[in-house]
């Protein structure tokens, strides 16, 4: 949606779901994680968080993104995928600027068997 001024914006519910999906879409990811709940205390107008992402809408797109991951990534990598897939998702699916895209790996998952 355009406002007056030309700037694209989104509900951040939507971004979320966005983003989430992305995240979730890239190899190494078993699971989202959780926003921790000091975070969630330190929001200010314009955050939502919800399903492992707390996003911020200011002129452009900040997202922090909480996650688990499989025991055999390699979380260097993984952390690098995921932002780079998430910038990219807001870029060209949403048409918004995007400040930062910061990745949290909270766990591995244990190996089964």
């Amino acid at each position: 949606m355009a406002v007056p001024n030309g700037t694209v914006t989104m509900s951040p519910v939507a971004l979320i779901g966005i983003i989430s999906r992305t995240a979730q879409d890239v190899q190494g990811v078993a699971r989202m994680g959780t926003v921790p709940p000091s975070r969630v205390g330190q929001l200010f107008t314009g955050s939502q968080t919800r399903d492992g992402v707390l996003v911020r809408v200011d002129g452009a797109v900040s997202a922090d993104v909480y996650l688990i991951a499989h025991n055999d990534a390699n979380l260097l990598d993984l952390g690098q995928q995921v932002q780079a897939a998430v910038a990219h998702a807001i870029r060209e699916m949403v048409g918004m600027d995007v400040r930062e895209v910061n990745v949290y790996i909270q766990d591995v998952e244990a190996a089964r068997g």
